[in-house]
């Protein structure tokens, strides 16, 4: 049965949570003797209320709940590929010198900015600073996102962005390398030298300062990220009997194995795709699964897992970055 709706009825605004409120005037206070101005927290918190959609995305991330397979046929198809390779060409200067600068390939960065945010095109239309109070109230893990939260008060207060500039994720990642405000304290850099760090406009700011953190985080310029390999059903037996899982690092690096020489792995019957004998190097490597398929990766995967800690992250990262090119 259809029910009559009044012409020019509007469905009621949520009535304010008074727990939130209490809430964000101890956060006042707490910003306030952190040092940020009263002018900059006011600002910043004046109308702020939680918004439900950033805690239904929360419980959804892709990289966690996506079946993998079907991550990695998404991130890495032939629309994203040729987009890489135009977009590579039109910033080749660009990236060569912030390669130079940093000891990252252009193609990772390339990489990196596409799956970020689709080579500068989607940033997010988040505000920041709801995003961040939404999960700093939320228990599950409010400690980090209550410092993430103190840290884009920061950056207002330095002036780096307007507040109504300040969108981004649902988690708080700003601008085209995503950044999380913490990190962009850390690891933005003003390439371009115009004063200013930024990560929202500013190609070269964006990709020195993407090379930035993965530099920082360990990337080494002499070795890749890692390959695809063959693991026959003998070869899987051999290694769930020998080998232990990774100790250390973020959540995902427990679901990678401990790191073993290259000559260890060709013994246990690891092979490159046509069964092509594995590299003669002095190098560790760890095994990830993948769904249907497996790779040895290296030290500088921990790297991109250190942007973004997830195997089907990291995995669209080195393989779009090989599907790019030199």
């Amino acid at each position: 049965m259809l029910c009559a709706v009044a012409v020019g009825a509007q469905d009621p605004a949520p009535a304010p949570d008074p727990a939130f409120a209490a809430w964000l005037a101890r956060l006042r206070a707490d910003a306030i003797e952190k040092g940020i101005s009263a002018a900059t927290v006011d600002e910043a918190l004046a109308s702020v209320e939680p918004l439900p959609i950033v805690l239904e995305r929360d419980r959804a991330q892709a990289e966690r709940v996506q079946p993998i397979d079907q991550y990695l046929a998404r991130r890495v198809n032939q629309k994203t590929i040729t987009t890489a390779r135009t977009m590579a060409a039109k910033h080749r200067t660009l990236l060569a010198r912030v390669a130079d600068a940093y000891g990252v390939p252009s193609r990772i960065i390339m990489a990196v900015w596409g799956l970020e945010s689709n080579f500068g095109q989607f940033t997010g239309v988040r505000p920041t600073i709801a995003a961040l109070a939404t999960l700093a109230y939320d228990p599950r893990r409010a400690t980090y996102f209550r410092g993430e939260l103190f840290d884009a008060l920061r950056i207002l207060e330095r002036r780096d962005i307007d507040l109504a500039s300040m969108k981004g994720s649902w988690a708080g990642a700003m601008g085209q390398p995503q950044f999380m405000p913490s990190s962009y304290l850390r690891f933005a850099v003003d390439f371009d030298e115009d004063g200013r760090r930024d990560i929202w406009m500013s190609p070269a700011d964006v990709f020195a300062s993407v090379a930035n953190y993965l530099q920082a985080h360990g990337w080494t310029p002499s070795w890749i990220w890692g390959r695809e390999v063959r693991v026959s059903a003998a070869a899987s037996k051999r290694i769930s009997d020998a080998v232990g899982p990774r100790t250390g690092g973020c959540d995902a690096s427990g679901r990678a194995t401990e790191l073993l020489p290259l000559a260890r792995w060709q013994e246990l019957g690891v092979r490159l795709p046509g069964n092509t004998p594995l590299p003669a190097a002095d190098v560790g490597a760890s095994l990830v699964r993948a769904g249907s398929r497996s790779f040895l990766v290296y030290r500088n995967y921990d790297a991109i897992l250190a942007y973004n800690c997830a195997h089907a992250y990291a995995l669209s990262v080195g393989l779009l970055a090989d599907r790019i090119g030199r």
